[in-house]
């Protein structure tokens, strides 16, 4: 056996076995599982990143068709007409979705989409600086920050205003290859983004936005505040909530950026017969052409959790969004106006589906761990599946 390890040098061996606990019977394995399963935190209120959403039971049945029923790759794509449809009905919704004019068929999920978002703006200018607001989600800017590690890159974090809970003005992004927001941001603020991309274009520098589908029911898409490359989690828009996934990595740009964009796309064109068809576009991956001139290393998409989101966008449709982020919002508004203002964070900044309390009580992700600036507060969601019971019940545990 150590013959077989002995191409890894011995400093870098396990010199024990691993910690782990001893093999089980299956009836002793389901029982564990089972205990496992019920440490899923199911409240409602509990988001930061993660949300619980009302999906139609028809999502749930048409991904399990067994034609659909892969969360892997489909490599044979090309000879299904059915699953390039479904790619390609899912990036034109996300283009629409984003106010964006391309879209690839998924990354693995929010925080890597936002990763490849970051070098991509590398590739496109050149430059070796990524600056990011404070503000992003905490998890994400982590998976940034080994990434940038990784090559070299210089991560800048902008920091917010404490009062405010939004991103301090933007300087110096002279060296910046690109700038990042989150919309809504982390606290669930909304960030001003008026003139914010002329400033950032400007200085040169490209303007990234991830954003939260469902808030895109009600704000503006990206696109249409200047944005050149938008990432999303998609697991909100038609993918339950499991306890560490998996998500959905939404990514579109511009279509003067599409070479330079990671993953792959599919088009729609026409065959010898006048027939409309689908095929796969573009694919610059190290698995499709030469390694040191693909945009990403990411081999595979989410292709059964993309076409999950893409039913159900389908199936809510512009007006249904609205309406469900409409009662994410109502829901918010509803919690503001029931606890004293003295509990709230932020209280003079407009939030769409996320509030900051300051409380001692075990309620929402308490953000110390991320934040250690702001104490005991903890980030609360929600969504427009809180019952006013519920609601009410929340609020008496914040007295």
């Amino acid at each position: 056996m150590n013959d077989l390890f002995s191409d890894i040098p011995a400093s870098v061996r396990l010199k024990d076995a691993l910690p782990l606990p001893p093999p089980l019977s299956e009836p002793a394995l389901l029982d564990e599982l089972r205990r496992l399963a019920e440490r899923n935190n199911r409240s409602l209120f509990t988001g930061g990143g993660v949300y619980e959403y009302f999906i139609p039971s028809a999502v749930k049945h048409l991904i399990g068709r067994a034609e659909f029923y892969t969360a892997y790759t489909p490599y044979q794509a090309e000879a299904s007409q059915g699953t390039l449809q479904a790619i390609y009905e899912y990036q034109s919704l996300v283009c629409a979705l984003t106010g964006m004019e391309v879209a690839n068929a998924s990354l693995y999920d929010g925080a890597t989409a936002l990763a490849e978002a970051a070098f991509m703006a590398v590739r496109l200018t050149g430059r070796k600086e990524v600056a990011v607001s404070a503000a992003a989600n905490p998890f994400y800017r982590e998976i940034l920050r080994t990434y940038c590690r990784a090559a070299d890159l210089f991560l800048r974090e902008i920091p917010y205003d404490l009062k405010a809970g939004v991103t301090l003005p933007v300087e110096r992004l002279q060296q910046s290859a690109c700038f990042i927001l989150q919309q809504p941001n982390f606290f669930g603020c909304l960030e001003p983004v008026s003139s914010l991309a002329e400033k950032i274009h400007a200085a040169g520098a490209l303007f990234v936005v991830s954003a939260s589908p469902h808030s895109l029911g009600l704000l503006k898409g990206p696109g249409e505040y200047g944005a050149d490359i938008v990432v999303a989690e998609g697991q909100e828009a038609g993918n339950p909530r499991n306890f560490g996934g998996p998500g959905l990595g939404i990514f579109a740009t511009r279509k003067a950026f599409v070479r330079q964009m990671p993953g792959r796309v599919v088009g729609a064109t026409t065959d010898l017969e006048g027939k409309r068809g689908f095929v796969l576009t573009l694919s610059t991956r190290e698995q499709h052409i030469r390694r040191e001139r693909a945009t990403s290393n990411i081999c595979s998409n989410e292709a059964l959790c993309a076409l999950a989101s893409a039913i159900y966008l389908s199936l809510l449709g512009k007006n249904g969004l609205k309406k469900a982020a409409t009662l994410s919002l109502q829901n918010t508004g509803y919690f503001r106006r029931s606890i004293p203002a003295s509990r709230l964070l932020f209280s003079g900044t407009q939030t769409f589906n996320e509030l900051v309390v300051k409380t001692d009580q075990p309620v929402g992700l308490a953000l110390a761990p991320y934040y250690p600036e702001l104490g005991s507060a903890r980030l609360l969601t929600f969504s427009g599946l809180a019952s006013r019971k519920e609601l009410d019940l929340l609020v008496g545990k914040l007295p």
